[in-house]
């Protein structure tokens, strides 16, 4: 099993990423979340990573934090929750925020969260509970440079994350302001979503 990566960031589009370690290129999915605190390419970067092995498939998943891979890995335990629904969770609210959300039974909140129904947030809040104290995570975004027009990358990131074409342009078009990067643009819109 790949349990963390040091290596060269190559390569950023949410929500893939590319880690060079050592002349190998391992292709990473992230939320998120790891995407706002990110260096910039060709900069140095240490990942905590979640491998995944299906029947027709293999998966990397890297987070900056620990508590951010704990949170993907718990998510997933709850019936009928996969990788795509946990990424979704780490990139619409802070692993803090979603041990409130679930600590609070705050249903409504959950299933803002793209591919999250109310049966789903119901079972998150009485499966996830008993852990919910133990979820820590956080920091601060950072801005990081992932193409020329922060609107039309971040409608294409929202969409990866299970929003709807038009919800996610309009989403992106009115979290998008003058100066903001990508990394910005996305963590508005899901700030924005979560209202």
């Amino acid at each position: 099993m790949i349990g963390r990566l040091r290596g060269i960031l190559a390569y950023k589009a949410p929500p893939w990423l590319v880690i060079d370690v050592n002349g190998v290129g391992y292709e990473l999915e992230a939320p998120m979340s790891t995407f706002y605190d990110l260096p910039d390419v060709g900069r140095e970067v240490i990942l905590f990573t979640h491998y995944a092995q299906k029947e027709d498939s293999v998966s990397l998943y890297g987070f900056l934090r620990e508590g951010e891979r704990r949170l993907f890995r718990d998510v997933q335990k709850v019936s009928g929750i996969g990788a795509k629904i946990a990424l979704a969770v780490l990139s619409g609210v802070s692993v803090d925020e979603f041990g409130r959300l679930i600590q609070t039974g705050d249903v409504a909140a959950l299933t803002r969260i793209p591919g999250i129904g109310k049966k789903t947030a119901e079972r998150m809040v009485v499966e996830l509970r008993d852990r919910a104290a133990n979820f820590t995570g956080g920091g601060a975004p950072i801005a990081g440079q992932l193409g020329a027009d922060p609107v039309s990358e971040a409608t294409v990131a929202l969409q990866q994350l299970g929003y709807k074409p038009a919800e996610a342009a309009k989403m992106a078009r009115d979290a998008g302001g003058e100066g903001d990067d990508v990394a910005t643009v996305i963590r508005k819109a899901l700030q924005s979503a979560l209202r």
